[in-house]
């Protein structure tokens, strides 16, 4: 009988240590399972590979599922430890023992019908996110010195500032990370030196979507014999010096160049706006072109449009491919006006700051650098015609509706476009509901065919709300 007993108690004792090997093992698949999670089965067999995948929408249930099969394995190990297991039978608990394998084999395996299915994984499958992949914009680059500019500078005090920010947050526009290889050379300096000779480069990043740049830690460049400019009563109709101008990168190396209208200047917007006597000095203030047949101009004067609003008008934008006129002359009527535009195979930045106005180095692209409701007029010309998508000039006039204050004027100056697309663009203007103060089509003759036309409007910004 006492052999009975002890065969019973060893198997019992067999039984228990069973137990904790199994829950041994047990506890070493959670731990695999719970290292998939994070690395994936495929990185464990891979250790180059670039297209592990991780489900986030089966993450919630797979947690939930390692937390069951914890707590089942603590459970028993509590009975084990309380000694409750000896009290029972060997058939009893291998009965216990089989349910609860029973019952953790079907959670492992819930959790593996979750994850990825290694074998049918692809890697060009456009929705697989890069597990090695940062969020972090500044680990897409290689340039140093665009990884600390886009990375977020923290306060140094560890407390918001006074602009409400806990930090300084850098920004690029979204399309400088498809032109990875030309903003990584644009960024390519040396600190403190001297920046490369690359403004073109820069307006070329501009004007594809990379807007804003970002800042560089390195002296811009100047001419070389950069002179005293002119005088501001002799500057504003006199051809700058040539010396104050880097000329790389364009056809005509200096301003008579640009003037003479015999030579190839290497842009064709606003070919004859370096011709300050003959072209420019009557714009605005002298009828011109006017149409033979209908004895009607697109081109309103600055007197008429200000009798439209007489001493309101104070501060404006000039958003057109010029050299400044329109500012030169409405200075005249002591109207500020900042003149927005690009260098278009042409110094236009320099030539509009030289003749001693404010330019504003500005693409399409961008938000206009103005709060709500605060400018009083927005003239354009030669800039916003036929080339222009739908929806962009849709964006771009809200823009501008959003800085006109309530009154404000909208000067559209000779707009063209085919006629056929001439109802459409206009639809585009009339959705804001602007009050119509001037407003004529004229057929635009300077070529061969009569299929386009000139537009030009005086609109008035209502108060809203209506």
């Amino acid at each position: 009988m006492a052999k009975v007993n002890s065969l019973v108690k060893m198997g019992t004792w067999k039984s228990v240590n069973r137990t904790i090997f199994i829950l041994g093992i047990c506890a070493l698949l959670v731990s695999v399972a719970t290292l998939s999670g994070s690395y994936s089965f495929r990185s464990l067999l891979v250790t180059n590979s670039f297209c592990d995948y991780v489900n986030p929408l089966n993450e919630g249930e797979a947690r939930m599922n390692f937390e069951v099969v914890i707590r089942k394995i603590r459970q028993e190990m509590d009975e084990l430890k309380n000694g409750t297991l000896k009290e029972s039978s060997s058939s009893e608990i291998l009965l216990r023992h089989s349910a609860f394998l029973a019952d953790i084999l079907g959670l492992i395996e819930s959790m593996q019908a979750l994850g990825p299915d290694v074998e049918n994984s692809t890697v060009d499958h456009p929705l697989v996110k890069l597990n090695h992949q940062s969020d972090e914009p500044a680990d897409y680059f290689l340039i140093e010195e665009i990884r600390k500019y886009v990375r977020v500078k923290p306060n140094r005090l560890g407390k918001q500032n006074f602009m409400g920010a806990n930090g300084t947050f850098t920004s690029i526009g979204h399309a400088c990370f498809a032109m990875k290889e030309e903003l990584e050379e644009f960024m390519d300096y040396d600190v403190g030196e001297i920046c490369n000779d690359d403004w073109k480069l820069a307006q070329k990043l501009m004007v594809h979507g990379c807007d804003p740049l970002p800042r560089r830690r390195c002296l811009a460049r100047a001419p070389r014999l950069y002179t005293q400019p002119f005088p501001i009563n002799e500057s504003i109709w006199k051809l700058p010096d040539d010396r104050n101008v880097r000329w790389s990168g364009y056809r005509c190396k200096n301003f008579t160049c640009l003037a003479n209208n015999g030579t190839r200047k290497g842009f064709f917007k606003c070919a004859d706006c370096f011709n300050l006597t003959h072209h420019e000095m009557p714009r605005w203030i002298q009828p011109t072109d006017l149409d033979p047949e209908t004895n009607i101009t697109a081109d309103f004067l600055i007197p008429e449009v200000l009798k439209i609003k007489p001493g309101e008008v104070r501060i404006g934008l000039d958003f057109s491919v010029g050299t400044g006129t329109f500012a030169a002359r409405m200075r005249e009527f002591n109207v500020t006006i900042v003149s927005a535009t690009i260098n278009l195979g042409a110094p236009f930045n320099e030539m509009i700051a030289l003749r001693g106005l404010v330019p504003l180095y500005l693409s399409i692209n961008q938000r206009l650098p103005f709060f709500d409701n605060t400018l009083d007029l927005i003239h354009t010309t030669r800039f916003l015609d036929g080339w222009i998508d739908f929806v962009l000039l849709d964006f771009v006039l809200f823009d501008w509706d959003r800085v006109l204050r309530p009154g404000g004027l909208l000067w559209i100056d000779s707009f063209f476009c085919l006629k056929e697309d001439l109802e459409d663009y206009m639809e585009a203007f009339k959705v804001l509901r602007y009050r119509k103060h001037k407003w004529v089509v004229v057929p635009k003759r300077d070529k061969d065919d009569d299929r386009e036309v000139f537009f030009s409007a005086v609109l008035e910004k209502p108060p809203r709300p209506f």
